[in-house]
């Protein structure tokens, strides 16, 4: 107990520099944790939708259907939104009879590669955020920690005899603020190499519906315009 006090008494007792450091430091902390959290269960659900609709999307119901059940639902999201987008614009070219399978193909596509980039965009949110926090905050640490040590020394130079007892407050004050800026930085660091590495398979895990359900589309395309002809 009598060390968290020492601890909380240096804190109190810091200089407004080294203060200020360290206020930055808990608010980037606290920020970076509720971005955490967040981020962790949007990526979470993603990766439960995805399976969820690549099952459905698999058992051989209608697209059309699909879609219609899709549509209902307004606002949707991952391989949803993506299957929407690309079948809404499929829809639309191929209702032209005039439209070529590679031209209504080639819209398609278009549609999904643009839902794509704004999937992938909102699974980012934030991650960059905790890569700054992760690469900055160290040596935001560190700076109040050399700045709090340089005042010790300074005023040592105003003594005529220096003891451990003088010296070691503000050492150990000035330390605080790295083991602050370790705090703030590993978590960010970790969280945000694992989200990354989830936000990597998601997008693969899309790119690869968005190959195959075009292949499906393509080949309903050329089958309708052989009959036609």
């Amino acid at each position: 107990m009598s060390g968290e006090i020492s601890v909380v008494g240096l804190l109190l007792e810091a200089g407004i520099i080294v203060q200020a450091v360290m206020l930055l430091l808990a608010g980037m902390s606290i920020v970076s944790w509720a971005m955490i959290f967040q981020r962790r269960k949007v990526l979470k659900q993603a990766v439960t939708e995805a399976k969820r609709f690549e099952d459905k999307f698999w058992s051989g119901i209608d697209l059309s259907k699909l879609y219609s059940e899709v549509s209902a639902r307004g606002q949707v999201t991952g391989l949803e939104a993506l299957f929407k987008g690309g079948f809404k614009e499929f829809v639309r070219l191929h209702k032209n009879s005039s439209r070529q399978p590679s031209a209504v193909m080639e819209g398609s596509q278009r549609a999904m590669r643009v839902g794509l980039s704004r999937e992938v965009e909102r699974l980012e949110t934030h991650l960059p955020f905790l890569a700054t926090v992760g690469s900055i905050s160290p040596y935001i640490g560190l700076f109040g920690t050399v700045w709090g040590i340089m005042n010790s020394f300074i005023a040592l130079g105003s003594v005529q005899q220096a003891t451990l007892n003088m010296v070691a407050p503000g050492i150990a004050e000035a330390l605080i603020a790295t083991a602050m800026g370790l705090f703030a930085a590993i978590p960010a660091v970790i969280a945000y190499n694992r989200f990354s590495h989830q936000v990597e398979l998601l997008e693969s895990s899309y790119v690869n519906f968005v190959e195959e359900f075009a292949n499906i589309l393509h080949r309903q395309a050329v089958s309708s315009t052989g009959e036609a002809a």
